[in-house]
């Protein structure tokens, strides 16, 4: 039997820059003849809103939940453990699918990938799937000013190369300039010569414009928080930041935090025995690096020397510190511009990454390391209390500073969730109408929702009761990912095969008691799914296999 996937169908199955002629002379920088470029935020007229919450939503780059709020005592991440001590932590909250684009795609409209039909970079979902609405287009709609910094949307085709500007920005959103050389030959090796490396911890003033692209987005995010202040409208305000996404690319001294024989290795660095080799993915992309094109490891399953698998985990986790105290400088600049008492902040990640277990280093699988991710709400007098004047919430703190101590989260919530209900949640923490829930068939339908709010399991308010699963309790909520394969066995495009390579799809679910994954045929053409022909599966029980090493699929099935 097969069946079409629009949206929700497989649950019950499964259980610019134009070309200009050059200039004749370049335009004066200083003096009588100089004009101060124009602000595109100027152009904006004032929002139409002026009482309510602003939104503050900070959206982080391959990061896992390797946080001191998540229990991860070695990784410092003091600014981020005191927005969780202002905020409520959810321990168990899961991305649709483990790659940037198709992630973000999803829950920034709020639909699943098998209704954005976004499983690549190669889609744009308003022309591919259907026009829908996202979580930015809703609060401008709604008389909001909304801004974007750094990597919110994933840039290139799946956001029509423009952010999805005008559609969800009030302005053309940001890009530092020093984003261009992420890739490029800037790490310097141990033989003095620069190279494009995995690992890649920089002297600051030695890089190309003296900055990093996440330190150029800070800046530019306080700028625009120092302007919406003084225009006194409500605004949306998504920051995304790079870090730790790979290349390691990082101040040097932030290795210093994490010696080396401190680190280390991941506690299941072995390829289960009993993996579907359709499950596996061989991480190609940290194997282009030129650090680890020299240790000669064999495709696709390695190993890497273990030496260099500590390697990679110190610099993660100093990306994750990097990245730490830029998001500590912004919530500062929050409290510094008496901002705090009136912005909701949200926190998030597109995935997690796999730092060794299970033989992989990436993403783009359905195990818990790739798709759970850390997911947080401060919400301004109910999560923590406002603050008096001249008192500060979200002073910085400086990740070296050794007596700094572990702040425990605010308030935690157990449920399981899912990054598709981030859309409903903000909106509802906003004010704002909750969109409705989306019915069986959602193409035509530009604004619904795929997720409920999140609100109730926040514990902060009397909340709008949201039919989506009101009678549904906290054991039996579920999280749903997935993710595609070109073949059975691991080959060069397993990571990231294009849509038209497509021949597999595997759909996982994840409730309190298990994970469970089937790996069945996929149409690309017509993007259906054939739940009667397996290919593989996958069973872990989270209470007496947390790390999901020992897949008992098969005996399971054998039984029955």
């Amino acid at each position: 039997m097969t069946m079409p996937n629009p949206g929700l169908s497989w649950l019950g199955l499964a259980v610019s820059l134009a070309f200009a002629p050059p200039l004749l002379s370049a335009p004066p920088t200083e003096g009588p003849g100089y004009a101060a470029p124009e602000d595109p935020l100027d152009s904006v007229g004032v929002g139409s809103l002026k009482d309510g919450l602003n939104v503050l939503l900070i959206i982080v780059d391959d990061l896992r939940p390797s946080l001191g709020c998540y229990g991860e005592a070695l990784v410092k991440s003091p600014n981020i453990d005191q927005l969780a001590s202002r905020s409520v932590v959810f321990q168990n909250a899961f991305a649709q699918q483990a790659v940037c684009a198709p992630s973000r795609v999803s829950f920034l409209t709020g639909r699943r990938p098998d209704t954005t039909r976004v499983y690549d970079f190669n889609s744009y979902w308003r022309v591919h799937s259907g026009n829908y609405s996202t979580i930015p287009q809703y609060f401008k709609e709604n008389g909001y000013v909304t801004l974007s910094v750094g990597k919110v949307f994933h840039p290139g085709i799946s956001s029509n190369h423009s952010d999805d500007f005008p559609y969800s920005w009030s302005v053309p959103p940001f890009h530092p300039s020093s984003e261009q050389y992420e890739n490029s030959k800037t790490c310097k090796g141990q033989d003095e010569e620069l190279h494009a490396n995995l690992i890649c911890p920089v002297d600051v003033a030695d890089v190309p414009e003296g900055t990093l692209p996440d330190k150029q987005s800070t800046e530019e995010a306080i700028r625009l928080l120092e302007k919406m202040k003084k225009t006194n409208s409500l605004f949306f305000l998504a920051v995304g930041y790079h870090k730790p996404h790979i290349p390691f690319r990082y101040p040097k001294e932030f290795q210093k935090l994490y010696p080396l024989e401190n680190i280390t290795l991941a506690p299941d660095p072995q390829i289960p025995a009993g993996l579907p080799p359709v499950a596996y993915n061989p991480w190609m992309d940290i194997r282009e690096r030129e650090d680890v094109q020299a240790l000669n490891i064999s495709v696709p399953y390695g190993p890497i020397p273990t030496e260099f698998q500590r390697k990679i985990r110190q610099s993660y986790f100093a990306s994750v510190s990097y990245l730490d105290s830029q998001v500590g400088h912004l919530l500062s600049a929050l409290d510094e511009l008496q901002l705090s008492n009136n912005t909701i902040v949200a926190f998030v990640s597109d995935h997690g990454w796999a730092l060794g277990e299970h033989g992989e280093w990436a993403k783009y699988s359905n195990f818990d390391v790739a798709t759970r991710v850390p997911l947080m709400f401060y919400v301004p007098g109910k999560t923590a209390p406002f603050t008096s004047p001249g008192e500060k919430l979200f002073p910085y703190i400086d990740p070296f500073d050794s007596t700094s101590d572990v702040m425990v989260p605010g308030g935690q919530a157990m449920e399981l969730a899912e990054l598709v209900s981030l859309f409903p949640t903000l909106s509802e923490l906003a004010g704002l109408n909750v969109p409705r829930r989306c019915p069986f068939n959602s193409f035509n339908i530009e604004l619904c929702r795929e997720g409920p709010s999140l609100v109730r399991y926040l514990n902060i308010t009397k909340w709008e009761r949201d039919s989506y699963d009101s009678t549904r309790k906290p054991l039996d909520l579920v999280a749903y990912s997935q993710y595609p394969r070109p073949a059975d066995t691991p080959q060069w495009n397993s990571d990231k095969p294009h849509l038209k390579d497509i021949k597999i799809m595997g759909y996982s679910i994840r409730t309190v008691d298990y994970r469970f994954t089937v790996w069945v045929s996929f149409n690309p053409e017509n993007f259906t799914a054939n739940f009667t022909d397996i290919h593989a599966g996958e069973l872990y029980f989270v209470d007496t296999d947390p790390l999901q090493d020992h897949n008992v699929y098969n005996q399971t099935m054998s039984t029955y």
